[in-house]
């Protein structure tokens, strides 16, 4: 997260964690004209075998940080105010964040490369306080949690049911047809 990402995440997670929520983190965008701050949010731990978030609780913290964002004004000029749930694409904020979900696939952007890489994807192997170790192409690599800009989960597509079925052949096509012969021209 960004330093104004951070600063509005330590300010409003007391107003979603009253409403009975987690702020999982901030994305702040600055753009000429309207900003756009997004807010994810998730049920508490003890709640998320049984309890998803859902529109009501967007809603409610959507009207709840926007007053308190009207009283702090911590963003100067017109921005949009948008609240999520993580979807199957969970960002990742915190290192906390990586260790609960070692052994899936993520998707990370550093600030500044390492090893002559800003982006990359792998497995997600260790966190060891803020520090994340990742494993794709037959290596591994660990990144320093402040080096982190942006970091979302790679879904299963394959496990969640929603990859891509090969189409079926069409049975009977070519055996025994003859394609018709293209018309002959006669000068």
């Amino acid at each position: 997260m960004s330093d104004k990402a951070t600063e509005i995440a330590q300010l409003l997670q007391p107003t979603v964690q009253a409403l009975g929520l987690e702020l999982l983190g901030v994305e702040y965008l600055p753009a000429t004209g309207n900003a756009t701050l997004r807010l994810y949010i998730d049920v508490l731990e003890a709640e998320r075998e049984t309890r998803v978030v859902n529109i009501d609780d967007c809603e409610a913290v959507s009207r709840e940080v926007s007053a308190q964002l009207d009283v702090e004004d911590p963003i100067s000029g017109n921005y949009t105010l948008e609240v999520s749930s993580p979807g199957v694409d969970r960002p990742l904020f915190t290192a906390a964040q990586f260790a609960r979900f070692i052994g899936e696939e993520a998707k990370v952007v550093l600030k500044l490369p390492q090893d002559g890489r800003r982006r990359l994807q792998g497995r997600i192997v260790a966190v060891e306080g803020e520090a994340i170790t990742l494993a794709f192409d037959n290596q591994q690599m660990t990144i320093a949690g402040d080096n982190l800009d942006k970091a979302r989960l790679m879904p299963d597509w394959v496990a969640l049911g929603l990859a891509p079925q090969p189409k079926k052949k069409d049975v009977g096509a070519g055996k025994g047809k003859k394609k018709p012969a293209a018309p002959k021209q006669v000068h």
